[in-house]
């Protein structure tokens, strides 16, 4: 069975999305630093209440899980505390049987966990090449199906066929 990685922002919820157009109203420059500390102070509660699950992506997961071909994680940049605590609730409340984990943002995904022959499932390329790059797998999600030269995919349970 091989250890599949699943990132939040972008892939499950549209939260970045909402992040983007909150630092977008709040006019906030769009240097690395200002948004920093927009996303340290910044109401996830809010956030998570406005921003919505994209392309049934729970039930996506419940179905990859059940399919017994994976160890399934989701691998979540966060912030602060309080994100990461309203990620693993919103998450859980969803599926109590997965693993959350929480990276902190100046951290690299493939730090956290054991990359080799793991799956990881991001919408940032940049992620994705770091996973690579340590021996894993790449997989791109993208509404677009934009690759941005990795396999791409639009709804998780794609993952079931890939692989």
């Amino acid at each position: 069975m091989k250890d599949l990685y699943i990132d939040f922002d972008g892939v499950i919820y549209n939260s970045i999305d909402v992040s983007y157009k909150i630092a977008e109203e709040e006019d906030v420059n769009k240097d690395y630093e200002s948004y920093l500390q927009f996303f340290k102070n910044l109401d996830w509660c809010t956030v998570l209440e406005k921003s919505e699950e994209i392309n049934n992506a729970f039930e996506c997961i419940r179905k990859i899980i059940d399919s017994g071909k994976f160890n399934v994680f989701i691998l979540t940049h966060v912030v602060s505390l309080n994100e990461a605590e309203l990620k693993v609730k919103l998450i859980k409340d969803k599926i109590k049987d997965i693993t959350v984990i929480p990276v902190p943002k100046n951290l690299s995904k493939s730090l956290m966990v054991n990359v080799k022959e793991a799956i990881l499932v991001d919408d940032y390329p940049e992620n994705l090449r770091e996973w690579k790059k340590n021996g894993g797998i790449g997989v791109r999600f993208d509404l677009d199906m934009d690759g941005k030269g990795f396999p791409v995919i639009c709804h998780l349970d794609e993952l079931i066929e890939m692989f």
